[in-house]
């Protein structure tokens, strides 16, 4: 049935597409498909109606696309016209392509997996869990090595492992005795801190391959028929195994199943631009639905961390593959290509850390896109043998995407060859501009919002890609002539920023927001000394307007916020017990993080208590048996209201006991994080979202000019001090 459809499809959008219509024709059949994906979207259809919709979509992209194509290109003959034209030209292409490649992706993703049958203990897998480890805090690695323990698996038949590529042999003999000294100690105090665990410490001669090489010398060391992977401030919840050791019970042929990264801070655009707790995060359109997609066509694959693989798959692969520098998705396609399969979990068993400053967060996409764009040059997904067709499109969706630098640069300098030289690179009337490509982005947007609105709004992905944009274009074109030169770089976590300040990478933003408020007044300009081409000049001003836009939401990105935390605070309600001056006292916790715990208490019950007292804290009915004593704590805050007293509290010490209560306070409940993404996930709608934007914008804006202000005012006071 399926088939069928899209042939007619296919048929109906071949016709609709190459008809010589009038522009008043093609924007009444655009605006009546856009009525339509409007009515589709509201009635929420599945199936059919879904494809209808897309079918109504594509048809009005490709008309676009046969326009552009036949009737706007500069001719050859005027390279200072055709030259930057193709480049436009096929920038636009690129993102059609792309657009054609999501859908056919995200088509019909599964729905939500039910848990696999229960198996009894006796038959369960033994699995080997891997924490690799490089320059990790001992504080981040203990946690996450006390949720790893106290994952709900008989004793027996699972193992934790810490994978120190931090403390190897070479790192201990390092020419400069300062870093081996210190490698000597990490070493040292990580042996014992998983001797107090009851973890396994693992470390290797040499630091060759990367987190693959890491990898691969973890498995060489053990034998279980499954190994799990955590990344070191990955800490999963209590239920992890029980919740996907099944499958492979069920699949003889699975390799992987692969659950969503969920993360309890926020990147630096949320932090910055405070939508945090408001807004989808910017990785929920991939976990929430592209990765259901791809699990549709046997396509969902291995991202690094927060999954469960065959050893069996491994070893026929001869490990974790380490020729790119995403080690993770290398290894997939390869398995994918030798006939294994994989599987999609949709639910937060891992809580983790995301890069907290500006330039973390483009080191850490940095080596996404190199490491994609490796893939592409070494593995071509696109021919590998042994890959379907549905994986091959899926693969090349997810690898080609961060191609977008190219396109996003592109769109960004393209208004001002006609502002600024007078280029004629879009050969089309302001009617026909406005009118064609007016309904194309409508088109697009309101495709998005059918497929995304849950989990990505309007605007927000042209903003997370046009900020790293600036960076990643020369990182990708480099991948690209030289694909075996990008190295594995580990990405900053749990920093802490001790004062408002402007990122150090913020230079480019402010020069491009200064050329674009010049194309400004270049627009202003032409309209008063060149009337005749006021069309042209309102259509390609108003282009120049929407990058304005965008930058200056940009600017309010790179200003980064203070915040002194290093680890985030989690929402909780749960009951616990506090010993305080001889006294045992029932409260609750109301929230708390890997530092310390905001409590609940009854006045009547406490006395007198300032900032500085001690207490310890007991949980009511700890969710493991790994869970000892109480926690000890000093009272940072008192806040009383009526008959109720809030605490602040800060942990004492660092410990093998205090990681385990604090795994199971934070880290053991994958229902706090399931509704903590609920809440995040609401649809506003096109035109919400636009305003929302557009308000958002124009704030952050003002914001990141009063940042650089003060950053100058900051310099000069310095430099005044120094003489």
């Amino acid at each position: 049935m399926t088939v069928i459809f899209w042939f007619i499809v296919a048929l109906s959008v071949l016709f609709f597409v190459t008809q010589p219509v009038s522009l008043q024709a093609h924007l009444v059949a655009a605006l009546l498909a856009a009525a339509m994906i409007m009515v589709l979207k509201w009635l929420r259809p599945e199936g059919v109606w879904r494809h209808v919709a897309l079918a109504l979509g594509t048809a009005v992209v490709l008309r676009y696309v046969y326009w552009r194509t036949t009737s706007t290109l500069p001719p050859i003959t005027q390279p200072e016209n055709f030259i930057p034209g193709i480049l436009l030209y096929s920038a636009e292409m690129y993102s059609v392509a792309m657009l054609g490649l999501s859908l056919f992706a995200v088509l019909d993703p599964l729905p939500s997996r039910k848990p696999p049958a229960e198996i009894s203990d006796a038959d369960l897998p033994t699995v080997d869990v891997f924490v690799p480890s490089y320059n990790e805090h001992e504080e981040l690695l203990g946690t996450t090595l006390a949720a790893a323990k106290a994952m709900d698996y008989p004793a027996d038949k699972f193992t934790v492992w810490l994978l120190d590529d931090g403390g190897t042999d070479q790192k201990c003999d390092d020419e400069d005795a300062a870093n081996a000294i210190a490698a000597q100690k990490r070493r040292k105090r990580l042996q014992q801190l998983c001797k107090d665990m009851n973890v396994r410490y693992l470390t290797r001669a040499r630091n060759e391959h990367a987190k693959a090489g890491n990898l691969n010398n973890g498995l060489a060391h053990s034998r279980a028929e499954l190994v799990a992977v955590f990344d070191a401030d990955h800490a999963p919840t209590q239920d992890f195994l029980r919740r996907t050791v099944g499958y492979f019970k069920e699949d003889e042929r699975l390799f992987l199943v692969q659950t969503p990264h969920f993360f309890i801070n926020p990147d630096p655009l949320e932090r910055n631009l405070q939508t945090f707790k408001s807004m989808p995060s910017e990785n929920e359109m991939f976990y929430g639905l592209i990765q259901r997609g791809l699990d549709r066509w046997n396509a969902s694959f291995f991202c690094g961390s927060a999954a469960l693989m065959r050893r069996a798959a491994l070893e026929q692969s001869n490990g974790f593959s380490g020729v790119s520098i995403t080690e993770d998705c290398e290894t997939a396609i390869d398995l994918h290509a030798r006939g294994w399969r994989s599987l999609y979990v949709d639910r937060p068993l891992v809580a983790g850390l995301q890069p907290a400053t500006f330039a973390s967060f483009i080191g850490q996409r940095t080596r996404w896109a190199q490491g994609m764009m490796q893939i592409i040059m070494l593995k071509r997904p696109l021919i590998k043998r042994g890959l379907s067709f549905a994986q091959r499109m899926c693969y090349a969706s997810s690898t080609l995407f961060w191609l977008f630098p190219f396109s996003r640069l592109i769109f960004l300098i393209a208004p001002l060859f006609f502002l600024f030289g007078s280029l004629k690179i879009f050969n089309a009337s302001g009617e026909e501009f406005l009118g064609y490509i007016a309904t194309y982005m409508l088109i697009n947007i309101l495709l998005q919002n059918y497929l995304y609105g849950r989990y990505r709004w309007s605007w927000i992905s042209e903003l997370y890609e046009y900020v790293q944009s600036v960076y990643l274009f020369r990182a990708v074109i480099s991948a690209v002539f030289n694909p075996r030169k990008p190295t594995f770089r580990v990405t900053a976590k749990g920093d802490s920023l001790a004062e408002n300040r402007i990122s150090e990478l913020a230079i480019p933003f402010y020069i491009i927001f200064a050329v674009l408020i010049v194309g400004v007044f270049a627009t202003i300009w032409r309209l008063i000394a060149q009337p005749y081409d006021a069309d042209i000049t309102l259509v390609v001003g108003g282009w120049n307007l929407l990058n304005l836009i965008l930058v200056g939401g940009a600017l309010g990105v790179v200003s980064e916020r203070r915040d002194l935390r290093r680890s985030e605070r989690v929402d909780l309600m749960r009951r616990c017990e506090i010993a305080i001056q001889g006294r045992q006292v029932p409260g609750t916790i109301v929230n708390a993080s890997t530092g310390g715990v905001r409590l609940r208490l009854p006045a009547a019950d406490l006395g007198t208590i300032r900032p500085g007292d001690s207490l310890e804290l007991g949980l009511d009915k700890p969710r493991s048996d790994t869970v000892g004593r109480h926690l000890p704590m000093t009272i940072r805050s008192v806040r009383q209201d009526d008959d109720v007293v809030q605490l602040g509290c800060g942990i004492d010490a660092n410990s093998a006991d205090t990681y385990r209560i604090v795994a199971d306070i934070v880290f053991s409940d994958s229902d706090n994080w399931v509704k903590f993404q609920e809440s995040r996930r609401n649809n506003i709608g096109v035109i919400k979202a636009t305003a929302w934007f557009l308000m958002l914008a124009t704030y952050q804006t003002g914001r990141g000019l009063l940042y650089m202000l003060l950053e100058f005012r900051r310099s000069a006071v310095s430099v005044n001090t120094r003489d």
